[in-house]
């Protein structure tokens, strides 16, 4: 259950459980009555939604408290890092509108710290240097309802782990020879207490410090660590580390006996339906190109979103909407496009494209003569005025928008029947041209010259307002239709036990080759959006040239979060 900041009674918001241990945290004068918190992600991939759901509760906690956040890069597995990851992170965390408190940090600043204090672990009789494979120490690790047992080396003297340390940093043996393993307790109901890895060999070169390590610390190890070097106060990580806060309080005590400490606090991270949030399982559909890169508009990255139109308004709505829960839980994916729909709704310009076109011929209409009409660009906000729309006697409609022999209920187009044409004129469709396979090519249709701007004239009703786009002045454009990538709800595979990739959506993008839109998209820069009326919200694609506009669909019109919520 999620616990938001919803208003009291008094009209006050409410805390969650995160800003309750601040706010006691400051009353008790706990560091100084500070609040520094970081963003710790591990530069081995794109961020997702789940990261930015972490990257708006630690820059938006830090700015609540007035206070600071760091960002630092995780980067203690040179094997799977890559500055390309590093930038990306950056720019996203950018573009959902926070700045981090001086440079960015690294763990790797602290290689050499880290280095030191292993080795003062050592000293203290509380480290040493084990040859245990990986299958021994399994072995030896025991369960959660049996005690471990103790590594044969566990009682090697101090001078010996010193000097093996000292030769794993030189180089001197090849990776997985040997470990740095933390001296704690093997019969700890703890599984992570139970003499846990400090430093693995890895001959990897590392993307900031080359091939100066070839040992490198754990994350366990360096986490809270990095967080004590750069003064942190909070260090809010997802609920899979709750296990593991014994092991950060435990390094801390060897490091320091000062009054300032960390404070490591859990939260539920955040699981969305029809959504994969495995970094893992991300990259092997980028790596296996079943997507077109981390910013596919399928893919749930911070980038893809971004790229399918969505905005940073929208995300940290989400974000703010879903609230800190205590509990893994799973969120509808319709509540975030609920999110975006709200945003652009209030935001985006509308214009009229035609995905599906279909010909109608105004016969009484002058074929040479064209006029603009006016149009809105946002009922929403005034401010944002109106824009001249090319009308002519032969337009484009969407062919859902007509049938030859409608059922009852059927109130768009049809013969002897007339609708509005959205800010233009009345028409009746009189009848119908069909190839020699019976196909319908056009529809011939007259208009009312009395009707400009879509008005009754003598007060008499149509049941439909149709969208169109005037065909001599239309332009050609790729429309690409996305939906969900995966087609159940948990497509993780963890509770089915099947491969993720059985679930994947096979009709998840649809390219539109010939969509039909008004002349002022031309104008369209890359990342702008746009509502097409009646169709849903796009926004355009980075492919696009100017004269090949290519749009991402972003979200139909249709809101199911209402539904969802009523259930």
């Amino acid at each position: 259950m999620a616990e938001n900041n919803t208003e009291n009674k008094e009209g006050k918001k409410s805390l969650n459980f995160i800003e309750s241990f601040i706010e006691q945290d400051i009353k008790e004068g706990k560091n100084g009555g500070k609040v520094h918190t970081r963003f710790p992600p591990e530069p081995n991939g794109y961020l997702h939604i789940g990261h930015a759901k972490s990257i708006c509760l630690n820059f938006g906690i830090a700015e609540n408290y007035h206070g600071l956040c760091n960002l630092r890069f995780d980067d203690t597995n040179p094997v799977k890092e890559d500055t390309e990851y590093v930038d990306s992170i950056k720019e996203d965390v950018k573009w959902l509108g926070f700045n981090w408190a001086g440079e960015p940090h690294f763990a790797s600043d602290y290689f050499d710290q880290l280095y030191e204090f292993a080795v003062k672990l050592i000293k203290k009789g509380k480290a040493y240097v084990c040859e245990q494979s990986p299958e021994q120490m399994r072995e030896y690790k025991g369960s959660p309802t049996e005690p471990g047992k103790e590594s044969p080396w566990r009682n090697r003297l101090v001078e010996e782990n010193l000097d093996l340390f000292l030769r794993m940093k030189n180089g001197e043996f090849e990776d997985g020879k040997y470990l740095l393993r933390a001296k704690i307790d093997m019969a700890s109901p703890n599984m992570h207490m139970r003499d846990p890895i400090l430093y693995r060999i890895k001959h990897a070169e590392h993307h900031r410090t080359g091939n100066k390590w070839c040992i490198y610390p754990m994350y366990d190890f360096a986490h809270g660590q990095s967080d004590f070097f750069e003064g942190i106060t909070h260090s809010l990580c997802t609920l899979e580390f709750e296990v593991h806060r014994p092991l950060y309080n435990w390094f801390l005590d060897q490091l320091t006996e000062d009054d300032y400490r960390p404070r490591q606090i859990e939260f539920a991270r955040l699981n969305l339906t029809y959504t994969i949030m495995s970094k893992r399982k991300l990259l092997q559909l980028v790596q296996e190109k079943r997507v077109s890169g981390w910013d596919d508009p399928r893919m749930p990255t911070i980038s893809g979103l971004r790229r399918r139109g969505y905005t940073p308004e929208s995300i940290r709505n989400f974000s703010e909407k879903i609230g800190v829960a205590k509990r893994d839980g799973f969120i509808n994916v319709a509540l975030l496009e609920h999110s975006i729909r709200e945003d652009l709704n209030k935001r985006a310009n509308r214009v009229m494209g035609v995905l599906d076109p279909l010909k109608l011929v105004i016969t009484n209409y002058d074929a040479i003569a064209d006029e603009y009409v006016n149009a809105v660009n946002n009922p929403e906000d005034e401010s944002k005025g109106t824009r001249k729309v090319p009308f002519s006697n032969e337009l484009y409609i969407e062919r859902e928008d007509f049938m030859e022999n409608p059922p009852k209920k059927f109130f768009r187009l049809s013969p002897g029947i007339e609708v509005r044409l959205r800010y233009a004129y009345f028409v009746k469709c009189n009848s119908v041209v069909k190839d020699a396979e019976g196909n319908i090519t056009e529809i011939h249709c007259t208009y009312d010259p009395e009707s400009k701007g879509g008005k009754s004239p003598d007060g008499r009703k149509v049941k439909a307002t149709l969208h169109w786009v005037s065909a001599k002045h239309a332009i050609n454009t790729e429309v690409r239709l996305y939906e969900r990538l995966f087609n159940i709800e948990d497509p993780s595979g963890d509770k089915s036990g099947k491969d993720f990739l059985e679930f994947l959506n096979e009709d998840s993008l649809e390219v539109i080759s010939n969509a039909k839109l008004e002349p002022v998209i031309l104008e369209a820069k890359a990342g702008e959006q746009f509502q097409f009326e009646r169709k849903g919200y796009y926004c355009v694609d980075k492919d696009s040239t100017s004269n090949n506009p290519v749009f991402n669909r972003t979200v139909t019109l249709k809101d199911s979060w209402e539904k969802v919520k009523g259930q």
